[in-house]
């Protein structure tokens, strides 16, 4: 079935968002837009993806901006000081996130980063109308259709293809309707083609500012609103088992057990440990503090009350913003599995799953995040992002820089996400701010 975009539903009044309160109105108006009756699911080029973008596309064009969706189906918006001479070529920065979600979604994970930029963007276009004053260059939101590869599996769809890094063997991969993203393009008015031909690579930005939730608790226990990136963790993911032999758990002596299970609990204690020991400083061997690791599934086989666990499934996620730091505790719990293996008398096997490169946010970019939020009267604080973003893939078209904003509790991909009109009318502030002291110093 094709999906006609121009006829894609849309909540959202015609009002420009101008406010935080505004800001979080057309947070709560993309939330209605949702393939589940139950919680927030819009997934990559559906009909809710076409109507979050149609959506969007109305607030920029109520505050007279340029809008605009990509062949890869991200939605883009543009405002263009008229002192510079052409606008197709002037330099330009770029405000952006996403606009799908995860299942069951909170409303401000990527969503409310789209939204600020364009509040920001609102925001320099009425000072101009005003004051006639502008800035040295162009500046640019974009709503990246695809990061959470919910739908298809690969992730950071619609900022690789902004970067140049488009694979066609992504067209072959299929949702869970066997529904292949060769034949969504199609359905969607795009194809594998047109993606690849939303590269900037020709013209590239000449910078990449997200505004993101935290997603995790720091900021709140600093009692701060607002946090400086630093860089964002790369990440390693595996397939693990242990094999060992099931058996009868009332005839099978201890000794004599070779159980999956505790296997499996006691390498993944050894990953907590490892983790744990590396973040508190008592490894002086991994001075970088960032690394995480997390035993996140586990499945036996056969799974049966009274069976010793014969087979074990685990995954692993390992992370940190030293990639050869966390390639050297990756080597290290490899080891302490195997030992643990042959000790317990089962096999060990693990498989790659996923891999990808730390990023380091630009060092100027993230002067003036520290002095956007300088601005807003609060003092600037640095901190990694353990999570992943658009901003990894953009790193190989421009220079990046994050803000992060505190949410509640930490609490992401869950309904229970939440923010304060004060911490969001602050972001919104500091983004400003930001752009602003990029201009200085691009003046200069």
């Amino acid at each position: 079935m094709t999906i006609d975009v121009s006829r894609a539903r849309t909540t959202a009044g015609i009002a420009p968002l101008e406010t935080a309160a505004d800001v979080l109105a057309a947070c709560d108006a993309l939330a209605a837009i949702s393939r589940s009756d139950s919680g927030i699911d819009r997934r990559y080029l559906t009909p809710e993806h076409a109507a979050a973008n149609a959506t969007t596309a109305a607030w920029l064009k109520a505050a007279g901006l340029h809008s605009w969706q990509d062949g890869a189906g991200n939605q883009w918006g543009r405002w263009c000081p008229e002192t510079l001479s052409s606008e197709s070529e002037a330099p330009r920065l770029v405000i952006g996130s996403h606009l799908d979600s995860v299942p069951d979604a909170g409303r401000y994970d990527g969503i409310l980063g789209v939204l600020l930029g364009v509040a920001a963007l609102t925001h320099f276009q009425q000072r101009a109308e005003r004051e006639g004053a502008g800035l040295p260059f162009a500046l640019e939101v974009v709503g990246f259709g695809d990061e959470e590869g919910t739908r298809f599996g690969a992730t950071l769809l619609g900022s690789h293809a902004i970067a140049g890094s488009w694979q066609p063997g992504w067209e072959l991969l299929e949702d869970e309707e066997g529904i292949s993203l060769g034949e969504a393009l199609t359905a969607f008015g795009l194809s594998g083609q047109s993606a690849a031909s939303a590269s900037l690579q020709a013209t590239p930005p000449l910078g990449y500012l997200e505004v993101h939730i935290e997603q995790g608790p720091v900021l709140e226990a600093e009692n701060l609103a607002l946090g400086t990136v630093t860089g964002i963790a790369g990440a390693r993911r595996f397939a693990v088992n242990f094999a060992g032999q099931a058996g009868h758990a009332g005839t099978t002596p201890m000794a004599l057990r070779q159980d999956a299970l505790c296997a499996a609990a006691e390498w993944t204690l050894a990953v907590e440990t490892l983790a744990r020991e590396v973040q508190t400083g008592k490894r002086a061997d991994m001075p970088d503090h960032s690394l995480m690791a997390t035993v996140g599934c586990c499945e036996l086989r056969p799974g049966a009350v009274n069976v010793i666990p014969g087979a074990a499934a685990l995954s692993l996620d390992i992370r940190a913003l030293d990639d050869a730091q966390r390639d050297r505790a990756l080597e290290e719990l490899l080891q302490q599995a195997h030992q643990i293996a042959e000790r317990r008398g089962v096999t060990f096997r693990c498989e790659q799953t996923h891999a990808a490169n730390a990023v380091a946010c630009d060092e100027g970019l993230m002067q003036a995040v520290d002095l956007g939020i300088a601005a807003t009267g609060q003092a600037p604080f640095r901190l990694p992002s353990g999570a992943g973003h658009d901003a990894m893939a953009v790193s190989h078209l421009c220079p990046v820089g994050m803000l992060f904003l505190r949410c509640e509790r930490g609490i992401s991909h869950h309904p229970a996400e939440a923010v304060t009109e004060a911490d969001v009318a602050r972001a919104l502030a500091a983004l400003i701010a930001s752009i602003e002291a990029v201009a200085a110093r691009y003046s200069c």
